[in-house]
């Protein structure tokens, strides 16, 4: 191989002879051939001085601001770069004075609109005065490019984050989920993942039910419901609900969604265990035990719509309203028998829409014979449920009356009894009246406190003996207060 196919071919970098005859060679090219040459090798071409200052012959493709390099020559190279770019300018004035290789070097040119323009440098000596050609290369497109990749490659690390927080997420969520969920491959049938309620439902160990064929986990009737249930996955997508017995043992529901993961079909499954609740409506267990309890309650419970209608009650609400069944209470306005007419269901019902809940609102309760209950009312407005509803506890008030004291009692009967006369005697007669049987129970209470000895009873209440006696003579308390104790 000749020194010629050498250089075609760019096995290696031509050194020895083979420079000798490249340079022999371009001695004989014109001058403006060699100046064509070099305006082709680089974006921007200029002659530098022994003294690194730019001489004439500026010349700038035409994808670089022409207007830029006006002000070039008689100027140093060093004074048209940015400040970091300066240490590099220095470095290769000295390789061309030394004699040192030329090598490529990128150097920074301040822009007016504020952006730095790259530009890739290579000073090649030229003659024996110092004067050296310098050829540069417009990096814009590469450190375009290069902020792109880095720009991508963030973009990359992030989607990655957020993905392994996802997996993460729905790790943590298959591990806690209380409801049994299995996603099986739609093509095969087989299990891809399921979570340790699954396992615990199913009675396998979880390593042998993620792999294994989704219906080999049940036998008999529940089988030909689940073969049934992905045969329809299949034709048209969906199912509704089926109710299982896994071999007799417990009850469960199925219910799956179709989704799609890499062009891949697959069915969600969600199991959980069933009890049989009101009206043979299957629900879940631990709702099922809160409908038991609520039916066992002792104090009466309601639940109706936003147009005060009946949809479900307890056992001590039938009985306080004298009916036999529920049936005959679902659909009837609650005020039918709660409150007094025409006023405390308007009331309650306005009160617990607008504060959500309401406690302790004392009305009465009518049962179907005429008999009336004074109760005290509890409530709860559901707005964001589907349908909205209305929770109501009802509590009588007698059972806790018989542990007052006697004291008390009188004076609910008296307050009773002058609330009665309101409208039949005049306000001020009532309110004396009210005054006489406050004034009579305080002096009870006085003589109580002190076993009956009036002397002690008078400091109490701040009276004088002898206004005390004229008070017990008028109240009629003397007679049946015992006999005196000084």
């Amino acid at each position: 191989m000749n020194q010629n196919q050498a250089i075609q071919k760019g096995s290696a970098p031509l050194t020895g002879q083979g420079i000798g005859a490249l340079s022999a060679h371009l001695e004989a090219v014109d001058p403006s051939v060699a100046a064509s040459v070099l305006s082709a090798a680089g974006d921007i071409v200029f002659i530098i001085n022994a003294d690194g200052m730019i001489t004439d012959g500026v010349f700038a493709s035409g994808d670089l601001p022409s207007d830029f390099f006006i002000g070039w020559p008689g100027k140093a190279l060093i004074d048209t770069v940015t400040v970091e770019s300066r240490p590099k300018v220095t470095e290769m004035l000295k390789d061309v004075v030394t004699g040192q290789p030329p090598r490529w070097r990128q150097l920074n040119h301040p822009l007016k609109a504020g952006e730095d323009l790259p530009v890739r440098y290579k000073l090649i000596r030229a003659g024996r005065d110092g004067h050296a050609v310098a050829v540069g290369r417009d990096m814009r497109m590469v450190a375009s490019m290069q902020q792109r990749l880095v720009s991508a490659e963030l973009s990359i690390e992030q989607d990655y984050a957020r993905l392994r927080h996802v997996e993460t997420r729905y790790r943590l969520l298959m591990q806690v989920a209380t409801e049994a969920l299995i996603v099986v491959d739609g093509r095969s049938g087989r299990v891809v993942e399921a979570n340790p309620a699954a396992a615990n439902l199913l009675n396998k160990p979880l390593r042998r039910l993620a792999g294994s064929t989704f219906t080999d986990a049940f036998s008999g009737a529940d089988l030909d419901k689940v073969s049934a249930m992905l045969a329809s996955l299949r034709s048209v997508g969906r199912v509704d609900d089926v109710a299982l017995s896994l071999g007799g043992e417990q009850q469960a529901v199925t219910s799956a969604t179709v989704f799609r993961e890499n062009n891949a079909v697959l069915y969600m499954f969600r199991l959980f265990p069933l009890a049989v609740g009101a009206r043979g409506v299957v629900v879940p267990r631990t709702q099922s035990q809160a409908m038991a309890a609520i039916q066992a309650m002792p104090d009466a419970f309601v639940l109706t719509d936003l147009d005060r209608r009946i949809i479900a009650t307890n056992a001590a609400f039938l009985e306080i309203i004298q009916l036999g069944t529920e049936e005959q209470a679902r659909g009837e306005p609650l005020d039918r028998w709660l409150g007094r007419v025409g006023v405390d269901a308007g009331l309650l019902y306005s009160s617990v829409i607008e504060h959500k809940i309401i406690r302790q609102f004392s009305t009465v309760l009518r049962g179907q014979f005429g008999t009336v209950e004074d109760v005290e009312v509890s409530g709860v407005a559901l707005k964001d449920s589907e349908p909205p509803v209305i929770g109501f506890t009802i509590r009588r008030i007698a059972r806790r009356a018989a542990t007052d004291d006697p004291g008390k009692r009188s004076l609910l009967r008296s307050v009773d009894e002058m609330t009665k006369l309101v409208g039949k005697v005049p306000l001020k007669d009532l309110v004396r009246e009210t005054t006489d049987i406050i004034e009579r129970l305080c002096i009870e209470a006085a003589l109580q406190l002190n076993d009956n000895n009036r002397a002690s009873s008078a400091d109490m209440l701040g009276l004088s003996r002898q206004s005390l006696y004229v008070k017990l003579h008028r109240h009629g308390i003397e007679e049946k207060g015992g006999p005196e104790k000084d």
